[in-house]
């Protein structure tokens, strides 16, 4: 199993994925409660992102103080038109992954994000959860033992989210875009996708960086989008998530002529505005999150999951000056997240309260409580080396939406993902080489 190209300081063409040898002790009633929860947040993440004028207000304080989120509303405002235009016969395609940590202080399950961009080693992940089935199996464990393994199939349950939107769009379509990083370097993670989606539904992929999208694709009549000679039905975002995606005027223009397309896009602009972290914050407000969601018990089962979210929009507010103080006083205690997915972005400890201290700004950031997991001791494989280290878990459950119009398609949980790192380390991407990838042992 690979991630990706080689790494300049490791002799060798291919890098395996970072990954642990054993699966790591998780709850069993927290991870059933994650799993529950999955189809949940695609309705709750899909209300939000068809509600315009809440995005719009909701992040617009964010904007004047974050270039990269200005520029997303900026293409959010001008292709408004095109999508009032076919809102009642919309074609909607979710891949999204909410990730969870369990707090040991309180006992509780709490939300870290909900990625709705790029959710990545849904492929991989299903291949880690069967090496520990096997490296279990093969060391004679009992069957009372493997049966703690929970089966998953987040890389067919993916590659069938996307063929369905593709079927869903029209028998003249025959492939799939897929909008990558140049140099990826977590590429088998995504070719996992498009070896299932062919060979699951003949269905091709095209992978392409947005700088290619503006240079060779095209809008036919009625938003018919075309590239390479094909005729694209969905548009599979693997890129497009950080300012790094956009160095020039060219690639936003690409952003925008797929946003102009008749393509089923995962995700549309709105949905990329609507896994903002300033939108996960203001969701925790009294109220919200019931205004998308009608049903009690459902709004109930979200809420359960939220840790303590501040917004820092206005810093004289009286609530807001008792959290900044309270996060000056004791950094340790909360994570100062900005509006930026792929990891490496947020801030802890001195550099958090050296931020908070600056006044300024701070619209642009969410201020979260610190999560607190249990910690375990793992064997992490790192380019051929292997290392016992005091960790710490996360756990990632995904979920896919197909939607026409009013007209839900499909809404299903999509399998799982555990990442682990060092107890000393604050990031948790595996991508951006904090985390290694992991599955659960459930414990009762």
């Amino acid at each position: 199993m690979v991630v990706g190209l080689g790494d300049p300081e490791v002799p060798v063409a291919l890098v395996h994925a970072p990954l642990t040898i054993a699966p790591v002790p998780f709850p069993r009633e927290a991870f059933q409660r994650a799993k529950d929860a999955a189809t949940v947040f695609n309705t709750l993440i899909d209300c939000v992102a068809a509600d315009d004028e809440y995005l719009r207000r909701t992040l617009a304080l964010a904007a004047r103080y974050d270039d990269f989120t200005a520029r997303l509303l900026g293409v959010f405002a001008a292709t408004q038109e095109v999508r009032e235009a076919r809102r009642a016969q919309e074609l909607v395609l979710a891949i999204n992954r909410s990730d969870y940590m369990l707090d040991e202080p309180s006992g509780r399950l709490l939300q870290v994000e909900v990625n709705t961009i790029a959710s990545s080693f849904g492929c991989l992940s299903t291949l880690v959860s069967q090496l520990h089935a096997y490296l279990m199996e093969r060391a004679g464990r009992p069957a009372a033992e493997l049966a703690r393994l929970p089966p998953h199939d987040a890389r067919t349950e993916i590659a069938d989210a996307i063929a369905a939107a593709a079927k869903e769009h029209g028998t003249d379509s025959d492939a799939v875009l897929m909008v990558v990083q140049p140099g990826e370097r977590n590429a088998y993670d995504q070719y996992w996708v498009a070896t299932v989606l062919w060979e699951r539904h003949r269905v091709r992929t095209l992978r392409r960086t947005l700088a290619e999208v503006a240079e060779g694709a095209r809008l036919g009549d009625g938003g018919a989008l075309a590239v390479g000679g094909a005729r694209i039905a969905v548009v599979y975002f693997r890129a497009g998530y950080s300012p790094n995606d956009y160095p020039t005027e060219a690639e936003w223009r690409a952003r925008e002529l797929l946003e102009r397309s008749d393509a089923a896009l995962c995700p549309s602009i709105a949905y990329q505005l609507a896994g903002a972290k300033k939108v996960q914050q203001d969701l925790a407000v009294p109220g919200v999150v019931e205004r998308f969601l009608p049903s009690a018990a459902e709004a109930d089962a979200v809420r359960a999951c939220f840790a303590g979210l501040w917004g820092l929009d206005d810093s004289e507010a009286p609530e807001v000056r008792e959290v900044l103080a309270r996060a000056e006083a004791s950094p340790d205690d909360f994570v100062l997240k900005p509006q930026r997915e792929g990891g490496g972005n947020n801030l802890y400890g001195e550099e958090l309260a050296a931020q908070l201290r600056k006044r300024e700004g701070l619209a642009a950031y969410i201020l979260m409580q610190r999560i607190r997991p249990p910690a375990n001791t793992a064997a992490m494989l790192r380019k051929g080396q292997l290392e016992q280290v005091e960790t710490v878990s996360e756990v990632g459950v995904f979920g896919t939406l197909v939607r026409r119009g009013e007209r839900v398609l499909l809404n299903r949980e999509a399998g799982h993902l555990v990442r682990t790192k060092a107890i000393t380390s604050n990031e948790g991407g595996v991508a951006a080489g904090f985390a290694v990838l992991d599955s659960p042992f459930l414990v009762d």
